[in-house]
């Protein structure tokens, strides 16, 4: 079974180093494991929040899509989109306000500092805090809670962010007397590497001291690390790695050989221009065939644009059957669904009949399943499978919907079922709209009882 992982990338800046070595590489490694799907998006609604500079978002999100793809991301293997382009996710965060509780909000960490920096300046509490800023943890549970996500990597400081979604989950569950989300784990990643930045520090957008990974060619690149701070020490005197910045970045890039032998040389009274040389030249090794793919890219930003499009299917086709449950359970059912109301689930008989499958194999060797009623009418047909434990895999997936979670597309004379976007079973044609609405009820009682049997 695979553990779905999701990661979301805010679209507000142009990726440095860090960026690379602290959450692009580690992120394409682990989407390469087998027992991974991979989900990547660029969370451009909440750059929102951060940035009300239209020009810096576009961009941001170009170079964004373009470092993810040059440092190695396979669109083919991971489902990458733009939060925006899934219109099933602000509807999402809509149902999840409905039941999210105000003062669970009032706890939010960013919500309680901004409170926290306008009391300590004597301003009104909520003085130039918006809507946005309040509800952010509703849209990143709306994130997480669409694609039924296992996994999502955070810092510590957003490990409160998946206990709300857990908290949204667990309630909308609870109302609705149905397992309709996945419980998100957060994945907190305890051997990230972080890397100082020009002054030492952590290097951050925040603190202005970043080396850019890709903007700027080779000559930007060389530049800044020709400004990274070092002591007074001169050429011929022993250097301390362990305290050393130059040393650090240069471990996050080499092999173990290679570190060993800069560390030496530190040790031996290398001097600081020709150690921040050797810097240069270990990254630009490995960037440099990165940054010509980039480059590559940046220049074709209708592909960019293809790419993207291409995952917001993949994404939607996960998407959209849920919603389309969840609008179900809600009430916000089509016209013509609604004509025939969901009913409770009906004991078997006293015989003990029950609705059942049946499986079977075609004549071109391919396996199929009816689900049939205790009367033993035929409700559902599959599709055909060449293995036939995707078709009992399938059985089970059908077994544990119920009624309230079947996306079940309704046609002139019949109708199909959905699961992640894909027709998966389809009923017999009926003669006019009266049969097909009577079958419809039955399907979502044999539905039921076969939930309630699970």
């Amino acid at each position: 079974m695979q553990t779905r992982v999701l990661t979301g990338i805010t679209t507000t800046g142009t990726p440095h180093l860090g960026n690379y070595v602290g959450a692009i590489r580690p992120a394409i490694e682990a989407s390469r494991r087998n027992d991974v799907d991979a989900f990547f998006f660029m969370a451009d609604y909440h750059a929102l929040i951060k940035s009300g500079d239209a020009a810096r978002i576009e961009r941001s999100r170009l170079e964004i899509a373009a470092s993810w793809l040059a440092a190695g991301l396979d669109p083919a293997r991971v489902t990458f989109y733009r939060q925006s382009d899934i219109p099933e996710i602000p509807e999402l965060t809509w149902f999840l306000t409905c039941i999210a509780a105000k003062g669970m909000l009032n706890r939010a960490h960013a919500y309680k500092a901004a409170v926290d920096r306008n009391t300590e300046a004597g301003e009104d509490a909520d003085a130039g805090i918006t809507a946005g800023l309040y509800m952010y943890p509703v849209l990143m549970a709306a994130d997480i809670l669409a694609f039924d996500a296992h996994k999502v990597p955070v810092g510590r400081d957003q490990i409160q962010h998946i206990e709300m979604a857990r908290d949204l989950a667990q309630r909308f569950n609870h109302i609705h007397g149905r397992e309709f989300f996945v419980l998100p784990e957060a994945l907190i990643e305890e051997q990230v590497a972080t890397l100082p930045g020009l002054d030492g520090r952590k290097m951050s957008k925040s603190y202005d001291n970043t080396i850019p990974l890709f903007a700027g060619g080779s000559k930007q690149l060389r530049e800044a690390i020709m400004r990274i701070v070092t002591d007074s020490r001169l050429p011929g005197e022993p250097k301390d790695p362990d305290s050393c910045a130059l040393f650090t970045i240069f471990r996050a890039f080499a092999s173990e050989l290679e570190t060993a032998a800069f560390r030496q040389a530190l040790l031996d009274g290398m001097g600081w221009g020709d150690a921040k040389q050797a810097l240069y030249e270990r990254i630009e090794s490995d960037v440099a065939p990165m940054r010509e793919h980039y480059e590559a890219l940046m220049a074709d930003p209708a592909g960019i644009e293809l790419i993207l499009q291409q995952g917001a299917l993949k994404a939607r086709a996960v998407a959209t059957p849920k919603i389309a449950a969840l609008r179900d359970a809600l009430g916000l059912r089509s016209a013509a669904a609604a004509t025939v109301p969901a009913s409770q689930p009906k004991p078997a008989s006293k015989l003990g009949k029950a609705p059942r499958f049946a499986s079977f194999r075609d004549a071109d060797g391919s396996f199929r399943f009816r689900l049939l009623s205790a009367e033993g009418e035929q409700l559902l047909l599959s599709i055909p499978f060449t293995d036939p434990k995707a078709a009992g895999l399938l059985q089970k997936r059908i077994r544990s919907l119920g009624a309230a979670g079947a996306a079940l597309q309704l046609q002139p004379s019949g109708m199909f079922l959905e699961l992640d976007g894909q027709p998966v079973a389809s009923t017999p044609d009926y003669p006019d709209e009266t049969s097909r609405d009577e079958a419809l009820e039955q399907l979502r009682e044999a539905l039921d009882q076969l939930a309630a049997q699970d």
